[in-house]
């Protein structure tokens, strides 16, 4: 138990998926694990446990952006010794090559700031996925016969962003989407030494300024739960 997560000693699998939503874990906690059981409810952030496929695998909200990533994922790692995390959640396109309901798993994340900022002082650091995680969720995604995008992405560490030269510069050069999270997940994981990936759906989009209604990006989330329980044990 921590100041932030009421899970019990062994409450926690290994291998944890992050939304965002806390709706949005329990949502997928019901709908892909095998007798799932919440295991926190602290702040209203919602965790559950269960099994997929006979592997105990726990699904725990982070919130929205890097600063409340950062506090859960600590917490999971340095108390709960998590192994595997795989960020599950939405973005918005940044590439005319992402159409909308699209996959996008991030193989790198560029960002202006993150909770890691101070530790790196002048390092401009690169955060990028765990490689054997990556190849397994484009595998996945291959098996699957999902649309999917492998690439670039830029974590945010605002949402109502003002810096439509930053959007330009960033489409200029690959980046495919746009999230709040991904950054400091990777910078966390390189830190200890843990697996670390980025699954997303596109459910909105800055070029087109299309977007998803709120009960169909429920149902085209399943596909990115998919990839990323599949890659966490293949």
């Amino acid at each position: 138990m921590t100041i932030h997560i009421g899970a019990r000693p062994g409450e926690i699998a290994d291998t944890v998926l992050l939304p965002g939503d806390p709706l949005r874990a329990k949502w997928a906690a019901e709908t892909f694990l095998q007798n799932p059981k919440c295991i926190n409810e602290v702040r209203g952030m919602l965790g559950y446990t269960g099994t997929w496929n006979g592997n105990p695998v726990t699904i725990h909200g982070s919130g929205m952006g890097m600063p409340s990533l950062s506090i859960y994922v600590n917490e999971l790692i340095k108390d709960f010794d998590v192994k595997t995390l795989v960020r599950i959640g939405s973005a918005g396109g940044m590439s005319s090559k992402v159409k909308l309901r699209d996959v996008v798993i991030a193989m790198t994340s560029s960002t202006l700031s993150t909770p890691s900022l101070g530790m790196f002082k002048e390092i401009n650091y690169a955060p990028c996925a765990d490689y054997d995680l990556l190849a397994a969720a484009v595998a996945a995604a291959q098996h699957l016969k999902i649309k999917t995008h492998v690439g670039g992405i830029y974590s945010s560490d605002v949402f109502y962003d003002e810096r439509p030269d930053l959007t330009e510069q960033l489409t200029r050069h690959g980046i495919l989407a746009v999230e709040m999270e991904t950054a400091e997940l990777y910078n966390l994981a390189a830190r200890y030494g843990r697996r670390a990936l980025s699954v997303c759906t596109i459910s909105d989009h800055l070029i087109t300024n299309e977007s998803m209604e709120s009960e169909e990006r429920e149902r085209s989330f399943g596909d990115m739960v998919e990839i990323a329980l599949t890659a966490a044990f293949s």
